[in-house]
């Protein structure tokens, strides 16, 4: 098993890290085509939330993070995507994160978009994969991040199971590793891709560690009938 003290620990510095999301969450504001400028627009909107639910609704809190951690407004724009990529959680964790807390998975360095692109597609191909039909269109855009922290580096370790193609094999090592950087007060790790040969990546473990979020391309992923699917800027 790889413990955090096995790890180097390195100064990682970028600021235009690449994580895709679905533009289902990136809409519009839906006063927006009524305001000339943003302050009209703010206006708008908090006349709006008088009356709307959605001013209430609050993130799903997992038991493995603390409310305190979660980030407002006054970090800026992405805030709520940041805090989205911690409160959701799937019930089998994902690579290097349990179901008990989320994490902000990004890619880095040369061609970070294509290794972002190999990520999500991979995972999207999975799942149409589950249901017999490869017949999909689905867009995404990048949230560009920058990051000035210290990082545990799995370098080098290519071939091992921590960095298995297989979720059953690789998640179960990854997310133990994941618990022990965070319990020795680790920020996360850079790791090679495992969907993409020479690609690089990032999982941030703290929320405050999310920098200047802002959009990047658009990309839609589509498949018809086949497991690979094209990928279009657009």
């Amino acid at each position: 098993m790889i413990r955090a003290e096995d790890l180097d620990q390195v100064d990682f510095t970028d600021p235009t890290t690449i994580r895709l999301i679905s533009t289902a969450y990136i809409d519009e504001p839906a006063m927006a085509p009524l305001a000339d400028d943003e302050d009209d627009l703010a206006i708008l909107e908090e006349i709006e939330g008088l009356t709307s639910a959605r001013r209430t609704v609050t993130l799903p809190v997992p038991g493995g993070l603390d409310p305190a951690e979660l980030l407002t407004a006054a970090a800026g724009y992405g805030w709520t995507y940041i805090n989205a990529a911690f409160c959701y959680t799937r019930a089998t964790g994902n690579r290097f994160n349990g179901p008990e807390r989320g994490a902000w998975y990004a890619s880095y360095g040369e061609d970070a978009a294509l290794t972002a692109q190999a990520e999500v597609s991979w995972h999207l191909t999975r799942e149409l994969e589950a249901t017999g039909v490869f017949e999909n269109l689905t867009a995404y855009r990048e949230l560009l991040a920058g990051f000035t922290t210290r990082l545990h580096d799995l370098a080098g370790r290519e071939g091992e199971e921590i960095l298995s193609s297989e979720p059953r094999i690789a998640y179960p090592i990854g997310q133990r590793l994941a618990q022990d950087v965070l319990g020795s007060g680790g920020n996360g790790l850079i790791y090679p891709s495992a969907r993409r040969d020479g690609g690089r990546c990032l999982v941030a473990f703290r929320p405050h560690l999310v920098q200047n979020v802002r959009q990047g391309d658009t990309w839609t992923f589509t498949w018809r009938g086949e497991a690979t699917p094209e990928i279009t800027r657009t």
